[in-house]
């Protein structure tokens, strides 16, 4: 028997009177439930992605503390609070605790409020310092040579002489004089006797006279100290004349320039020491 005979012919219906549909292809109803799978596959991916994407971008909110149930709650299981979105809560604000912050308002009870810092205790009497003592009075001062220890400036007749001064009154009364602020500049010195009159020079010789408020007399009366050796002592510079300094040449005080031998250097050098009277 050949193939063809063996299958019924198409067009003819079987035995059950049912007959193939040969208007389609063979598996169409197969392909469309597959297509419509997958398109339903593909639409519930693609909204799972929408929704997933969509509640990444909104902000986190802050995290909520873990509350305990009510004791209607089995199991005493912990469960989380859902902070809305609007919320400003903030975490712990709610908690009796004592806030950290310090606050400007002022305390609501007597204890807590700032205890005074108690005062320095006064220092005992034995333990303030006692006042610096005044030093003594002063006499004034009397002029010695350098290289006559034993004469002093003296008052004699009108002129300052290098004399030596014996144990009477009167002698070393003259030998003693009070230093005073230069009358023509104050870093310098002047000299006035008990008297209230001032040594000055004229003449270029060292005398004693009223002072006659004039200019001239000011800068006749006015010496400038310089250190020399030994130590201690002092050659006396004039104002009006600088150069010329103080020395004594016979034993009588003069005004003469400065010269570079041992010998004037000598004759100009005294000393300042406590007064003879």
């Amino acid at each position: 028997m050949t193939e063809d005979k063996s299958r019924p012919p198409q067009d003819r219906p079987w035995e059950s009177g049912w007959a193939p549909d040969t208007t389609r292809a063979p598996g169409t109803r197969r392909l469309w439930l597959a297509g419509a799978l997958a398109l339903a596959t593909v639409t519930a991916c693609v909204t799972a992605i929408a929704v997933m994407d969509s509640q990444s971008r909104e902000p986190t909110p802050e995290s909520a503390e873990p509350t305990t149930l009510s004791n209607s709650a089995p199991g005493g299981l912990i469960s989380f609070a859902t902070p809305s979105g609007n919320s400003t809560h903030t975490p712990g604000k709610d908690r009796g605790r004592p806030s950290p912050t310090p606050t400007t308002s002022a305390p609501t009870s007597p204890s807590a409020s700032a205890k005074p810092h108690p005062k320095a205790p006064k220092p005992s009497k034995s333990h303030r310092t006692s006042p610096a003592p005044k030093p003594p009075k002063s006499n004034g001062i009397s002029i010695r040579s350098v290289n006559y220890p034993d004469r002093y400036w003296r008052v004699r007749d009108g002129y300052v002489r290098l004399d030596s001064i014996g144990s009477g009154p009167e002698q070393r009364e003259d030998a003693t004089f009070r230093r005073v602020s230069g009358l023509a500049d104050s870093s310098c010195y002047s000299f006035t006797t008990a008297d209230g009159r001032y040594l000055r020079h004229r003449s270029f010789v060292l005398v004693e006279d009223g002072d006659d408020g004039s200019a001239l007399f000011r800068k006749d009366a006015t010496f400038c100290p310089r250190p020399v050796y030994p130590s201690g002592a002092v050659m006396l510079e004039s104002v009006n004349y600088p150069g010329r300094f103080l020395r004594h040449r016979d034993f009588q005080l003069r005004l003469d320039p400065y010269q570079h031998y041992g010998q004037f250097r000598a004759d100009a050098s005294f000393r300042l020491v406590a007064g003879l009277d």
